[in-house]
């Protein structure tokens, strides 16, 4: 039978939306509880949706009973301080999983390739249904911070940068793509992250936004993108012979993004 998944997204597997032009207050993000939870870099998360309405952000399938990531459950202490963000989130009226915002701490275009990875987004997902993805509504004005996008994780051809001031608007199919953001600067980065599923609801939504699957990457100078190839190369070769030495191997698709 196969998944329900939205057109616009089959050919590059993401989609770049209108800029959301409307202020929203810095405490909504600011004043609400943060939990440790390192994924793609020195982060933490704040849940707005979890599995059971806990402040925490485990897979919904390391939960009793397991499921994949929809039907996250809101988390009135949270929400309440933070209105506008949930609306955005629920705005599509598309099925919402886990929903949280990220806190990244700065790094370099090297840290942003080694730490590419796919998500585990469809994990127990049933046949029929529509594919989870991801949106991503970038909080700070990040001007000089994009999102680093590419089919092979370590094959630098056809990367895509996207570019990730207040109020830039992506959804992605974070199990297809490889993907990080690169975050220059001295103070964190702060995004509402989402999973949706695919469907009607989410295509009109990305129709009103006049949502495009192809833009032009963030430029950006051979010489730092051959330095950051190389260095990504150093990092996986070094990371796969010390879990090697362990008997271990290295886990890539990662549930949180």
């Amino acid at each position: 039978m196969g998944y329900i998944k939205s057109a616009l997204l089959e050919e590059t597997g993401y989609v770049v939306l209108d800029m959301y032009g409307k202020q929203i207050d810095p405490k909504e993000w600011m004043d609400i509880e943060y939990v440790d939870w390192k994924s793609s870099g020195d982060t933490r998360f704040a849940p707005l949706a979890s599995a059971k309405g806990e402040i925490e952000c485990n897979g919904f399938w390391n939960h009793q009973p397991p499921r994949t990531d929809k039907d996250g459950v809101w988390i009135p202490s949270q929400t309440e301080k933070a209105p506008t963000l949930t609306d955005r989130a629920l705005e599509p009226g598309s099925n919402v999983g886990r929903c949280r915002i990220i806190e990244l701490q700065p790094n370099t275009y090297a840290d942003a390739l080694y730490n590419l990875h796919q998500d585990d987004n469809n994990r127990l997902n049933p046949d029929g249904t529509g594919w989870v993805v991801r949106s991503f509504f970038n909080l700070t004005d990040d001007k000089d911070s994009f999102f680093v996008l590419r089919d092979n994780r370590t094959d630098p051809n056809g990367e895509t940068r996207i570019a990730l001031p207040a109020g830039a608007q992506l959804v992605i199919d974070t199990q297809r793509l490889w993907h990080a953001a690169y975050h220059p600067g001295d103070a964190p980065r702060y995004c509402l992250i989402t999973s949706w599923e695919s469907g009607p609801e989410l295509d009109a939504y990305m129709e009103k936004y006049n949502g495009v699957n192809k833009v032009e990457s963030v430029p950006l100078d051979q010489e730092t993108i051959d330095a950051g190839q190389a260095e990504q190369e150093r990092r996986i070769a070094a990371r796969a012979a010390a879990l090697a030495a362990r008997g271990q191997r290295e886990v890539l698709a990662m549930s949180e993004a």
